[in-house]
């Protein structure tokens, strides 16, 4: 037969398991609130190292063409200085300035066509980003939405759970109680079978005495492995 105090346990202890599943839970919400929000950051993120990106490309260019504007004037100059010139060597030098001035120039166009392309490459990177997050934010802040929704109602049926819980605390004598709340600090369940002689918990066996006060039931016992509150499972 079993305990007196054991059919109350056992309420209470299901009531127990219960609000601790919700509020474990609960507990989950927010983390995963935080890597949707985690997820609509990266792709963010993205976003801005594409516009960052472009920035940088776009920057080059102005600095390209200001350096091809810069030796196109000094081309001009050599060209003018030289159409002026009397003297053979001093027109042969300027020849040699006018020929660096032009492969300068050619060498800078060639890095601006370059870049030119890699802004076409960005651009397009930055467009992909940005589509990607405007496809998905609606889906991130639906997802937000319906874990939020979920917050609520599990909070509302936790609180439901712990009055269940302190409900069935009621019933319990104080003794029993008492023991309850001391194993259940370390084990759940607290309360659990003695089959075949070993522990429904830990599955170890037990002594012939705590199985034999198992099956009296005259009083609680206890399974000298984990300290669990056993009863005689017919």
């Amino acid at each position: 037969m079993r305990h007196p105090a054991i059919e109350s346990l056992l309420i209470l202890q299901d009531r127990d398991q219960a609000r601790r599943a919700l509020d474990a839970q609960l507990a989950s919400v927010p983390g995963e609130i935080d890597k949707v929000k985690a997820r609509i950051a990266a792709e963010q993120a993205a976003i801005e190292a594409a516009k960052s990106e472009l920035r940088d490309f776009e920057a080059k260019k102005k600095l390209l063409e200001t350096e091809i504007g810069s030796a196109e004037d000094k081309l001009a100059k050599y060209r003018t200085q030289q159409s002026l010139v009397k003297k053979n060597d001093e027109y042969q030098a300027l020849g040699h300035e006018i020929e660096s001035m032009e492969a300068t120039i050619s060498e800078l166009e060639g890095r601006e066509l370059e870049v030119l392309y890699a802004i076409d490459g960005a651009k397009e990177r930055f467009a992909q980003a940005e589509r990607e997050l405007k496809e998905n934010i609606a889906g991130h802040e639906a997802r937000i939405a319906t874990l939020e929704e979920r917050k609520t109602n599990l909070e509302a049926e936790l609180a439901t759970a712990n009055s269940a819980f302190d409900a069935a605390r009621e019933p319990v004598g104080v003794p029993a109680l008492r023991l309850y709340d001391r194993i259940a600090e370390r084990h759940l369940p607290v309360c659990v079978p003695s089959v075949g002689g070993k522990c429904g918990g830990c599955h170890l066996r037990v002594s012939g005495e705590v199985e034999g006060l198992a099956r009296k039931g005259e009083e609680l016992a206890r399974c000298d492995q984990c300290g669990r509150i056993l009863y005689w499972d017919t």
